[in-house]
């Protein structure tokens, strides 16, 4: 009996473990949802199966971290320790290449989980939530690294470039359709629309509050950029969508107070807020070569909820 017992348990753990990795991957879009990972995971592998095999390692390791390191089960099993380290684990294979760049992947997704109990710790004083702060802060650096440390070789993607010699070129047609769908896709770098349709139905998966508001955030990034004049071939790729999605997600949805009937409003400024934000982080990130991936997200959510805390009727 005892040894049935522990087969159970030793199941029942592994179920749970399971469960929290996937939670882990969802969490990157803000939602806590097993089946939303699991799809997550499979537009992942169709677009690239190698990022896909990055993405579940990246998963377990900051889960892992989480568990080991005594972190209460609530947040363990929320995937709360997995997403910061999903998305630098894959960042960084995208941004890095050469023999170790798996390696040098997998060791910055752990410290982005480490990272990431750090701020939560840090964050409680100021009441607002790390988001994917401890990712881009964590992908940067190790970015960086690779002008002093040989070791580290960057993607011939990341080239520095001079603001001196600049031209802004927003000529070009571009594909409405395309680039509704390849904005939810470039969150986890898929340039790919097969990968944006599953993304998609993932975020449904989770509620159609949730969908609803991951559209309504695509589009009023779609049309902000292109009314302001941006770069056609940016804005088809979906290059401007991403952070509007995850900004009108965490202030409409996830960090919304139900009694606020504004928010909805101020859901959609801060999806539309995303769209100057990338355009001068971009700028500013050009002669280092680095990607302004989430950061545009964070500033604009925390810019809303941290006005939410003086202004509670907005």
């Amino acid at each position: 009996m005892k040894k049935k017992n522990s087969i159970l348990s030793i199941e029942g753990s592994l179920f749970s473990f399971t469960m929290a990795c996937l939670k882990g991957i969802s969490q990157v879009i803000l939602i806590e949802n097993a089946r939303t990972g699991a799809l997550i995971l499979l537009a992942i592998t169709i677009s690239d199966y190698f990022l896909g095999i990055m993405t579940i390692f990246s998963a377990i390791i900051g889960t892992l971290i989480g568990i080991i390191g005594g972190a209460d089960s609530k947040s363990v099993n929320q995937g709360l320790f997995g997403y910061n380290s999903v998305l630098t684990g894959i960042a960084l294979t995208e941004y890095l290449d050469g023999p170790h760049q798996w390696i040098i992947a997998l060791v910055a997704s752990a410290i982005a989980a480490l990272f990431t109990a750090a701020l939560m710790h840090i964050m409680k004083k100021v009441a607002l939530p790390i988001l994917t702060f401890p990712y881009f802060i964590a992908t940067w650096f190790t970015l960086l690294a690779s002008y002093r440390l040989k070791t580290f070789r960057l993607s011939a993607d990341l080239e520095p470039q001079s603001l001196a010699n600049w031209t802004l070129n927003i000529s070009g047609k571009g594909n409405w359709l395309e680039g509704s769908f390849k904005g939810i896709g470039q969150i986890f770098f898929l340039d790919h629309t097969l990968a944006g349709v599953i993304l998609f139905i993932a975020i449904f998966l989770a509620g159609w509050r949730f969908g609803l508001y991951a559209i309504i955030g695509n589009v009023a990034a779609l049309f902000v950029s292109y009314g302001l004049e941006g770069e056609h071939a940016l804005i088809f790729m979906g290059l401007y969508g991403y952070n509007a999605i995850l900004a009108i997600l965490a202030v409409s949805v996830v960090f919304n107070s139900e009694s606020i009937k504004f928010s909805p409003i101020t859901g959609i400024l801060a999806a539309c807020l995303t769209v100057p934000i990338m355009a001068g982080l971009s700028t500013l990130l050009l002669p280092y070569g680095l990607p302004s991936l989430t950061m545009p997200f964070v500033l604009s959510t925390w810019l809303i909820l941290g006005a939410k805390k003086i202004l509670p009727k907005i």
